[in-house]
């Protein structure tokens, strides 16, 4: 059994990890911290963890965190994550870090989009953690980079486009939605219920940073520098992302012919699933699952190709594929933990 620390738990992602290691057949959950609860029952935090979790909240002490589990998810907000990381791979921990902090591997973008980063020396190492694109370097890593939420949604959807050169990228746009829970559980006047049920709005425009990683990742996947039109939307939902993208399309094939190729690239992919032709993707489809779900069609008056993805934020577009880095870094089959199919309704 290995033994987890989860730092940072009394977020929706830390109570998402909690969920899922508590069902993995090869983990011990050995310790939780939050600083705002420290000596708190994280159940009490979390009435759905009852009778199952048992673990008293700790401080953010490195010390007592490295003494007590052998591997680490970072459950942090960017900045906060920063200040604990190279403590944890100096005492020979090998870590998934959730935050933004190790995504970007130019420390002049990081600080373009966020602020300054105090470990830089560690972005070159940092490896991105989508297994999809990225599997082969994450088995060996030492610290993993959890994508974003639409991150993950975008490169799942544009993929199999990029690599076969099958679109303009100079035309790329993407429109995207998110539910509540992606803003986290820190309260926030925009956050509260009257501010967003029956309510739909764009924000970020222009300036989301989800966007640097996107462009970063699409561009190793095109193998060219990426700019795009990305712009997430909120929904009065809890959980769910829905991206739906956009480009002109440079090829003479068919729909029958762009759903071959989406299927010969995510034949072997557990957690990304081809709908039908005419099914399209929907989050309550989803729901409480590590799976992606795309379909995608060709518009004949604008010559546009049009990809949807859905998956939970708070799954493959966090917890979810945390654990299944995880599980690629200590070698167990890549769905440890994570096969349960979405909840419906």
């Amino acid at each position: 059994m290995i033994k987890v620390a989860i730092v940072g738990a009394s977020g929706y992602t830390g109570v998402e990890l909690a969920r899922l290691l508590h069902a993995h057949p090869e983990v011990e959950i050995a310790c939780v911290t939050s600083r705002q609860n420290v000596g708190e029952e994280l159940a009490a935090l979390f009435p759905s963890l009852h009778g199952a979790i048992t673990q008293v909240c700790d401080d953010v002490d490195v010390d007592l965190v490295c003494a007590k589990a052998d591997f680490i998810f970072t459950a942090l907000p960017h900045r906060t994550a920063m200040a604990v990381v190279p403590a944890f791979l100096q005492a020979g921990k090998r870590v998934v870090d959730l935050s933004a902090d190790y995504r970007l591997r130019e420390v002049s973008v990081y600080e373009q989009w966020y602020q300054a980063h105090t470990s830089p020396e560690l972005l070159a190492e940092a490896v991105y953690g989508l297994p999809e694109i990225y599997r082969d370097k994450i088995a060996p890593a030492r610290l993993v980079a959890n994508p974003g939420c639409y991150p993950t949604s975008v490169a799942l959807a544009l993929k199999p486009l990029l690599v076969e050169g099958l679109v303009d990228v100079s035309t790329l746009v993407v429109d995207a939605k998110s539910g509540t829970s992606g803003a986290g559980r820190a309260a926030k006047v925009a956050s509260l219920f009257c501010e967003v049920n029956e309510g739909f709005k764009p924000y970020g425009v222009a300036g989301h940073r989800h966007t640097p990683e996107i462009e970063q990742t699409l561009g190793d996947v095109a193998g060219a520098a990426i700019r795009l039109t990305f712009t997430p939307h909120l929904l009065p939902v809890n959980r769910g992302i829905l991206s739906t993208c956009y480009a002109q399309f440079t090829a003479a094939l068919s729909v029958a012919d762009l759903r071959a190729i989406y299927r010969k690239h995510y034949e072997r992919e557990f957690f990304v699933r081809l709908l039908p032709e005419g099914v399209w993707p929907n989050i309550a489809n989803v729901r409480g699952s590590n799976f992606c779900d795309l379909n995608l069609t060709l518009d004949p008056r604008t010559g546009k190709v049009i990809v949807a993805a859905a998956i939970d934020n708070l799954v493959k577009g966090a917890a979810g594929q945390a654990v299944q880095n995880m599980n690629l870094m200590h070698g167990f089959e890549e769905r440890l933990g994570l096969a349960q199919l979405p909840l419906f309704p």
